[in-house]
């Protein structure tokens, strides 16, 4: 794969790997073949692993640990702070110097490295500025615990802050063809600042890529099951849209899930996508998308069928929509 530029000058392969899938949020795993499939990864040029704390909590991080063994040097390690899960469910958003720290240093052991190449603030903390916060993991550069550092689902006004206390790399947040609102506000403003973009779900959760069943009959531990997109009565109206992305998938002689990565790729040379997979098959699908390229009948076509306020439903129920900084 070819290389992109985060920031000024984080250079990654254009197609990273996120690792949320590998604890168990859409299904059962094993970590034995999940360490695999990381360094199969690794062997197909991905250099950048996307993890964080709140996932599992802890476990993903444990799991990228164990798997970064004889393959740290090449790898650019993402991971992120800022939720923590309480013992009755709920999560409470943490973005207090102390905190930034001590989340960090955990993360840290976990992962078993001494340092983190791009560390996030997984969510904004709204009663601590984020002058405070930013200037805590700027912190972290200067002691050598961290490279770059991020900022995830983040506010254009927020960023624009952020930015000026310490540089900010890339923002992550979700971003694919039935997500498109930050194509008219967060993106232009990370191409302003000269930040990357790293889109996250680029695949809409499997829904792009192949048919997923309706909310009420996924796993009882699917985390999808909570989310508005997947209810029946929007998954029946969003259908129209993945069925649109098969039949131009199948026009161009590439998978449904190649077309929608693809689609964020030409978006811009500061975006990578972060698709997550359980499976060697559709990892080495994934990557593929890499060398597509769409012509502006494709463009023209995907727009029309995805056009932006398409999709029906939230990404997020309510509770956890109101987490989010926009």
């Amino acid at each position: 794969m070819k290389m992109r530029k985060l920031g000024r000058e984080l250079q990654v392969a254009e197609i990273g790997f996120g690792c949320m899938a590998l604890s168990g949020v859409y299904g059962p795993t094993e970590d034995a073949q999940s360490i695999a499939l990381l360094r199969e990864a690794a062997d197909q040029g991905v250099t950048m692993l996307d993890t964080a704390d709140a996932y599992g909590p802890f476990h993903n991080e444990e799991l990228v640990g164990k798997a970064l063994a004889g393959i740290r040097d090449r790898v650019v390690l993402a991971t992120k702070f800022g939720q923590r899960k309480n013992s009755d469910g709920t999560r409470t958003i943490c973005g207090t110097p102390s905190y930034v720290r001590e989340a960090c240093d955990a993360s840290l052991a976990r992962l078993r490295v001494d340092h983190i190449d791009l560390y996030y603030q997984h969510r904004v903390d709204r009663t601590v500025p984020i002058e405070e916060t930013v200037g805590a993991m700027a912190e972290l550069v200067a002691a050598g615990k961290v490279r770059y550092l991020g900022l995830s689902e983040i506010s254009v006004a927020n960023l624009r802050r952020a930015n000026v206390i310490h540089p900010i790399t890339a923002v992550q947040s979700e971003l694919s063809l039935w997500t498109r609102e930050d194509e008219t506000t967060v993106l232009p403003v990370c191409s302003e600042l000269g930040v990357g973009y790293v889109a996250y779900s680029p695949l809409g959760r499997g829904f792009l890529a192949a048919p997923v069943p309706a909310a009420d009959v996924l796993d009882v531990k699917d985390l999808r099951r909570g989310m508005p997109r997947f209810a029946r009565e929007n998954a029946t109206h969003n259908m129209q849209l993945a069925q649109r992305v098969r039949e131009l998938a199948k026009a161009k002689g590439i998978t449904p899930a190649q077309l929608a990565l693809a689609w964020v790729l030409h978006l811009g040379q500061h975006i990578v996508p972060i698709p997550g997979t359980r499976s060697a098959k559709h990892l080495a699908e994934n990557l593929a998308a890499a060398r597509i390229t769409l012509t502006p009948a494709d463009v023209a076509a995907l727009r029309q069928a995805a056009p932006v306020g398409f999709t029906k439903g939230d990404r997020y129920p309510a509770a956890t929509m109101g987490l989010i900084d926009r």
